[in-house]
């Protein structure tokens, strides 16, 4: 009841339809009720020179048909209980003061506003040919910015040409190319352009189950996504993404090594504790967090991750200065010192195991600094000592981390159990043979649901199925020359999305709802990079 929200909608019943206008990320929505029908134009503004040194949403009204009686209203929320807002009167706007925030209020041609002390609605028919604007500019403890009529109004014409310029520039002409490009939207959006973070998604708590407590906050950059964006970007053409978010990496670890941490904020920093919000939830769902407890564990895949985001980077065509080379070396013989250990996988599980797709991970790191030194970017170091830990890891897997009754690559040594993850093996070149293919054969006997899986064994009762692992199957398939099955999948798994091409960290196999943080950063990525696998795997047969 204390959230904030901004609702502009009619007062009646009525039905909406909504799309974003072609390659942008300004969404349209239209509201069509028994005596009118209008249409509702969203857009976080873009200037003239890129960002605007102020936040501003505007909100662009007009009638189509018959006539409407519109409500609106701004409520701001109280920041987790952390502050409480109030609202300012003045000549033609409202300012609300939220802590150190500031958001101006500003309507045109909807109604007169009525200014309450935590409050500001308004209420208007809008008539088939009106048009009006409801505009918020927020500042950081600094002035606000309050922008004329036409001047709002010049601002999403411009929005919708920026993001129009920026789309074309993307390199993709494959199937599923209107998913791609808005997932490589979405992934914009996520972008924390200060510092070419990219956000695991905006959101905090979301559930995987409707009234559990498995909610999570992903207000943060993930060093595992960190890869997953190079390979989406390269391939996309997005060259000052990758190389922000290369520079934002390297920047990171070099304040904080030797650790290498699982994820940062998105200004670098290392996240602090988590907290739990006495607050209602979504839909029943508690508790409410605030930062992640998975900070402060050892994810052994840590270490490949981060030398496959730099071995791609240097793959494409880019070189390292001398202080990532010497923080490479220093890593990569820590993952030789550490790679025997237990740790918390991928799934940042609470008890530690020997978890298979860690110790590929582990391999893939060494694999990738071995490699890193033969094109002279790590300039020193124990190489020798990196390929001999590398095939040991090969064979220690081989022996402990195989179910024999699965034919599968297990979850961790010595069990049974199957986790998705694994599939990844195609991805970091640990495995594109029969094992692999075997695998895949497991993980869809166990653990899928139609075109989705379960991210491990057991999770049916405990969560939605895991989005990304089904475009993980897509680029398995196709490592594994299954191409047929790959296409037919990616069709299957498209279709998943809502109604504007989005997805949601999970998503349950029996109602289709969607379920976790939204939008989720990982389940683009993976679609991006199935997609150009797929792509590029037909061009070449």
């Amino acid at each position: 009841a204390d959230g904030g929200h901004v609702a502009l909608r009619p007062a009646g019943e009525f039905t909406t339809s909504r799309r974003y206008v072609e390659d942008t990320n300004v969404l349209e929505t239209t509201f069509h009720t028994d005596t009118g029908t209008v249409r509702v134009t969203d857009a976080l503004s873009i200037g003239l020179n890129g960002l605007l040194p102020w936040e501003e949403l505007v909100r662009k009204v007009d009638g189509v048909d018959g006539e409407v009686e519109i409500r609106w209203a701004v409520t701001p929320g109280d920041r987790l209980r952390t502050v409480q807002p109030w609202v300012e009167a003045r000549d033609d706007s409202a300012l609300v003061h939220i802590g150190d925030q500031h958001l101006a209020v500003r309507c045109f041609d909807l109604g007169t506003p009525d200014v309450e002390p935590h409050r500001v609605s308004g209420t208007v028919t809008v008539k088939a040919g009106d048009a009006g604007l409801l505009a918020l500019t927020a500042s950081d403890a600094s002035p606000v910015m309050l922008a004329r009529p036409a001047e709002l109004a010049e601002h999403v014409d411009l929005t919708v040409t920026r993001w129009r310029e920026w789309s074309r520039n993307l390199r993709y002409d494959g199937e599923w190319r209107d998913a791609v490009i808005r997932s490589a939207l979405a992934l914009k959006l996520l972008a924390f352009t200060p510092t070419g973070a990219i956000a695991a998604a905006p959101t905090t708590s979301l559930p995987e189950r409707i009234g559990g407590d498995r909610n999570w906050d992903y207000r943060f950059m993930w060093v595992r996504d960190a890869s997953f964006s190079l390979d989406a970007f390269i391939s996309l053409g997005m060259l000052e993404e990758t190389h922000a978010a290369v520079v934002w990496l390297l920047e990171s670890l070099q304040q904080t090594e030797p650790d290498l941490h699982v994820f940062y904020r998105l200004n670098g920093q290392v996240p602090g504790a988590e907290e739990a919000v006495d607050l209602p939830g979504y839909r029943g769902s508690q508790p409410v967090r605030s930062g992640n407890g998975a900070a402060g564990q050892t994810q052994l895949g840590v270490y490949g991750d981060l030398f496959a985001t730099i071995w791609r980077y240097v793959d494409d065509g880019h070189a390292l200065n001398p202080a990532a080379s010497r923080l490479l070396c220093d890593l990569a013989d820590r993952c030789c010192d550490e790679w025997t250990h237990p740790d918390a996988g991928i799934w940042e599980l609470d008890e530690s195991r020997h978890y298979t797709i860690s110790k590929m991970g582990c391999w893939s790191a060494l694999d990738c600094a071995a490699r890193l030194h033969e094109r002279g970017e790590i300039t020193t170091g124990h190489v020798d000592r990196w390929k001999a830990e590398r095939d040991a890891i090969k064979r220690w897997v081989t022996e402990h981390c195989w179910s024999e009754a699965k034919q599968a690559y297990s979850f961790y040594a010595g069990t049974d159990e199957l986790d998705a993850a694994t599939l990844l093996a195609a991805r970091n070149g640990f495995d594109t043979g029969k094992r692999l293919r075997l695998t895949i054969d497991a993980v869809r006997r166990e653990l899928a649901h139609g075109p989705l899986l379960y991210r491990y064994t057991g999770m049916e009762t405990a969560e939605g199925a895991f989005l990304a692992c089904t475009f993980w199957l897509v680029s398995a398939l196709v490592v594994t020359g299954q191409l047929d099955d790959a296409r037919a999948l990616m069709s299957d798994a498209v279709e998943l999305a809502n109604d504007v091409g989005l997805y949601a960290e999970e998503l349950d196999p029996g109602s289709g709802e969607m379920l976790g943080n939204f939008p989720q950063g990982l389940t683009h990525l993976a679609l991006v990079n199935a997609a150009v696998d797929l792509h590029r795997a037909a061009q070449e047969k």
